[in-house]
């Protein structure tokens, strides 16, 4: 999420409130070695679990145009929220799209 680490940018996820303001808070990062891989304190109203999806509004902007699979982290899936709250994944990225982005 090259918008959270290149500049001051704390994204919205969906369902989830600010530092403090709900039960449960967390301190969320990524899996990189970068060392300023953090994206930001949420709360929840109840404890996360592994497998939960979390939803960052608002990432399109550089994600996309500076995406990089770098230590073998996969791109993200491109998805709407549809009128009425459904979800289409619009597009997903597979090892093919890694390959071909070799020289």
């Amino acid at each position: 999420m090259p918008d959270v680490l290149l500049m001051p940018y704390r994204p919205d996820i969906l369902g989830a409130g600010k530092k403090g303001e709900k039960k449960y808070r967390y301190r969320l990062a990524g899996p990189s070695c970068l060392a300023g891989d953090v994206i930001g304190d949420y709360s929840f109203d109840k404890p996360l679990k592994r497998g939960d999806k979390l939803i960052f509004t608002d990432m399109a902007l550089y994600s996309i145009v500076k995406n990089t699979t770098f230590n073998g982290m996969n791109l993200p899936d491109i998805a709407v929220i549809r009128a009425g709250g459904t979800i289409e994944v619009v597009r997903q990225f597979g090892y093919e799209d890694y390959r071909n982005r070799q020289s």
